[in-house]
């Protein structure tokens, strides 16, 4: 069946699935639904002890058993130890055929693709895999299909009951005795604890693993003891120091910056930067630079924005402080300058992912987004974007609020160089679909900036602003002619992965890849 971005999504995925096709990023406006309620079992005497010696004893009280479905957080990015840790008990006990429900997984979680050849692990639901994990999946590895989602598509899944989560492990950077949770004040803080609240009030057993016990009451939790089932002190839950890791970094690049002053140059000329508006970049190295030249002209012209939205970065935070952001609402911190700044500026607020990008909510931050500035790995000339995998096939990356902030932003720019190495941005149809070119407004590169004809509002406010504009189409045809056009990769037949669209429906389906060896 033929989606709504021309994707020819197979009748036994949509079966299997038990799915929609996706027909279009609105299509689900004021669905109404009722909320899914995890089992509880009641405290009511107030002698019982929530605390375990270790993750085991965790494990045992929670009921483990083969075919659960349990969940982690990942706001510790590459310095998170949480996963690995959890897995590494259950796979000691013989647990099999686990489905894991994490808002992202990454290269540190490495060591559990052995887990997933043997059964262990059998499914992935995930905003996105990068490493072996990737590997893993795209090589047919993973028994069950990987369903790929959105942050507030997962929420959604989540909330509405599609996704059951049994167990949710949540590691805590400071809790107490009887679950109260903090992103911050231990030795191991990362800021906030947003993707990891859903988990939390949804989940029929939720553990909390800190490295740092605090006296009883945590107060005010990121996570309340309402929640927690167990709680267990462990020597370390991560690294801060590896949150900032690959594209969470500013950038030195000529080229990146130029992109970035392009399009800080297309944000001002729009007439939805006055003061007051509301702003979000990606964490990719010329999205951050983009916050960075904005604020030297918000500083000139006097100019103050609103709200400042998303995962965070230092750069948003220095705004912050001198005055030019009136409120950071804040689902992730992507450095040490964005969590210390959480810490102590009550300016900046903390909140859940369903309240920031939850499609079927009454309403979710993104929707008030002025500006989201974001990256891609490619982008077609009909403005679909795909995030998730890489032009040879192979998994790498992840949706994180991308599908989301597009949806919401009434002005949805997406920074991308024409050429990744020597793979054309810019092509005629993206490898995979993982947002639809309806949400995409403009697309900023360094050899020009197209804006999508369905915006003529915004191709008529810059008939008179000298940047480099020129058609998606003109852009693809300046790739080609440098570099070529890619040879398709070659796909076999096995549905591997879904892309979600954001509403649960089928964005695009992954094929595992034909072949390809493992790199060290």
């Amino acid at each position: 069946m033929i989606n709504a971005v021309g994707r020819d999504i197979p009748q036994n995925i949509i079966e299997a699935t038990k799915k929609e096709v996706f027909k279009g990023a609105y299509a689900f406006d004021n669905y109404e639904y009722t909320k899914a309620a995890p089992k509880v079992r009641a405290v009511c005497d107030p002698k019982r002890s929530k605390l375990v010696e270790n993750i085991h004893e965790a494990l045992v009280k929670c009921g483990v058993k083969d075919n659960m479905t349990i969940s982690f957080h990942h706001h510790f990015r590459e310095g998170d130890y949480i996963v690995n840790m959890v897995m590494e008990e259950i796979h000691k006990m013989g647990i099999k055929g686990l489905t894991i429900c994490a808002s992202s997984l990454g290269k540190a979680h490495d060591p559990i693709v052995p887990m997933i050849e043997d059964g262990t692990i059998v499914g992935i639901q995930s905003s996105g895999v990068r490493g072996k994990i990737g590997e893993a999946i795209s090589t047919g590895k993973l028994r069950d299909l990987a369903i790929m989602r959105s942050h507030g598509g997962r929420v959604r899944a989540v909330e509405s009951g599609e996704v059951h989560i049994d167990i949710a492990f949540i590691g805590a950077p400071t809790c107490d005795e009887y679950g109260n949770m903090k992103a911050n004040g231990g030795k191991s803080d990362c800021g906030v604890l947003s993707y990891a609240m859903v988990d939390a009030e949804y989940a029929d057993k939720v553990v909390a693993i800190t490295d740092c016990l605090v006296p009883f009451p945590n107060a005010p939790a990121s996570i309340s003891m309402v929640h927690v089932d167990y709680v267990c002190v462990v020597d370390e839950i991560g690294n801060p120091a590896k949150i900032a890791t690959g594209a969470a970094k500013p950038t030195t690049d000529v080229r990146k910056i130029m992109m970035a002053d392009y399009c800080t140059q297309f944000v001002i000329n729009t007439p939805y930067f006055k003061e007051g508006f509301s702003y979000q970049t990606g964490v990719g190295g010329a999205s951050i630079a983009s916050t960075i030249s904005l604020g030297k002209i918000m500083e000139e012209r006097g100019i103050h924005m609103g709200l400042g939205l998303g995962g965070i970065t230092t750069p948003m935070c220095n705004l912050l402080e001198k005055g030019l952001i009136r409120t950071i609402v804040d689902t992730q911190d992507f450095d040490m300058g964005a969590i210390e700044s959480i810490k102590k500026n009550p300016n900046h607020i903390e909140i859940s992912a369903s309240e920031y990008a939850n499609p079927f909510n009454k309403g979710a931050y993104v929707n008030k987004l002025d500006f989201v500035i974001l990256a891609s790995l490619e982008v077609d000339v009909n403005f679909n974007c795909n995030v998730v995998v890489g032009s040879d096939g192979m998994i790498t990356g992840a949706q994180g609020g991308h599908p989301d902030t597009a949806a919401g932003a009434k002005c949805t720019i997406v920074i991308a160089p024409l050429l990744q190495g020597r793979i054309p941005a810019i092509c005629s149809n993206v490898t995979t679909v993982t947002t639809p070119g309806e949400t995409v407004d403009v697309v900023i590169t360094d050899y020009g900036i197209a804006i999508n004809p369905r915006r003529q509002d915004l191709i008529d406010c810059m008939k008179d602003v000298k940047l480099p504009f020129c058609t998606i189409e003109e852009l693809r045809d300046r790739a080609y002619a440098m570099v070529g056009e890619p040879d398709p990769v070659q796909f076999g037949d096995r549905i591997v992965g879904v892309i979600e669209g954001r509403d649960g429906t089928i964005m695009d389906v992954v094929r595992e890849i034909k072949a390809y060896e493992f790199q060290d």
